[in-house]
């Protein structure tokens, strides 16, 4: 069903964005605090914050969803989209779509710039706390900290500013095609190599891995001769 896979579609894309800002509170908590970091991001915290990012998400896309819910459409029902997605489904539409395209607009926004707010604070004390450091080493250190969660938020956020910030879906789709490949399909499946190839133990193992494929594979190459 179209608008099952729109409302899960939408609820994970801005659960996303508060999930991002709760990342980057705990980033500051590990540089700015981080004697107090196993005390302050304790289990029963992290499972608040969750629970509120999954909320908050719910909250924000079920005006326009509820409102979605009444569109009428009369001849096409071909979607100019990879998959069912608010934009394109407004788009054939025959009913006004003028209310719901505002509501889409107003929670974008107001999702992008909450959550926005929320890594650019956590990011300016985190780098008042680097400049502090009294060794490169350690700045170096503790900027590769947050490197990981930077990478994604420039992605995520770039491609939420092409897809949902803009005047008309009606007049849009066309261009957010590709964008939205990289924000549902590249993006997700870059988040555990941009994540995991971070940490030196996954680094290694992914390295002692491939040498092991080569010694194989030489050993294969010796036999066969």
């Amino acid at each position: 069903n179209c608008i099952v896979q729109i409302f899960f579609t939408d609820l994970f894309g801005v659960t996303e964005f508060f999930l991002l800002a709760t990342m980057s509170y705990d980033r500051y908590v590990a540089i700015c605090k981080p004697l107090h970091y196993v005390t302050i991001m304790n289990n029963k915290l992290c499972r608040s914050l969750i629970l509120c990012c999954w909320t908050a998400g719910l909250l924000i896309i079920l005006p326009p969803f509820i409102l979605g819910l009444n569109l009428e459409f009369c001849d096409s029902n071909i979607l100019d989209h990879f998959f069912c997605d608010a934009s394109p489904l407004i788009k054939i539409a025959c009913s006004d779509t003028r209310l719901i395209e505002q509501m889409v607009i107003v929670s974008a926004v107001l999702t992008f710039i909450m959550t926005l707010v929320c890594v650019v604070l956590s990011y300016i004390y985190i780098i008042k706390t680097v400049l502090c450091f009294p060794s490169s080493q350690q700045r170096k250190k503790a900027f590769s900290t947050c490197s990981s969660h930077m990478i994604v938020v420039s992605i995520t956020y770039g491609s939420c500013i092409f897809i949902y910030v803009k005047p008309s879906a009606k007049s849009s789709v066309a261009i957010n095609k590709g964008v939205t490949v990289l924000l549902t399909s590249i993006a997700p499946m870059l988040n555990p190599f941009i994540y995991t190839l971070r940490n030196k133990q996954v680094r290694q193992a992914f390295n002692d891995s491939v040498t092991r494929i080569k010694l194989l594979l030489k050993k294969s190459e010796n036999m066969l001769i």
